[in-house]
């Protein structure tokens, strides 16, 4: 891939961008990460739950995460032709034990300003 990738300002998890027109529909834009986390990652956040509270270093694995799954999806889409991605949604799956699939998926879309 170049790194094209749809604007981020141009995805919705509506089914319709306010102010576009969907003209063409190309399908299922998806990004696929899998993430295991590693033997410091968990000691790190096992410490973290004996205090309580949020367990920063799984956030920001997660915000990571789904980021670049999100990225994934746009140049996914743009690689289709888009220029918009509509019904954006995000998905996890425990492959096995500290190993997850994160997906991040919608309907690739090309829009036009309504007239």
């Amino acid at each position: 891939m170049d790194n094209k990738m749809v604007e981020s300002t141009m995805v919705t998890t509506a089914f319709e961008l306010e102010n576009y027109q969907i003209v063409n529909n190309l399908g299922v834009a998806k990004g696929i990460v899998v993430r295991s986390r590693s033997i410091f990652g968990s000691i790190g956040a096992s410490l973290q739950t004996i205090v309580g509270g949020n367990i920063s270093l799984f956030t920001k694995l997660c915000e990571k995460t789904r980021a670049d799954a999100f990225d994934l999806m746009l140049e996914h889409a743009a690689d289709m032709g888009a220029n918009a991605v509509i019904g954006a949604r995000y998905d996890a799956t425990e492959i096995m034990g500290g190993v997850t699939e994160v997906l991040a998926y919608g309907t690739a879309v090309v829009v036009e300003p309504k007239k």
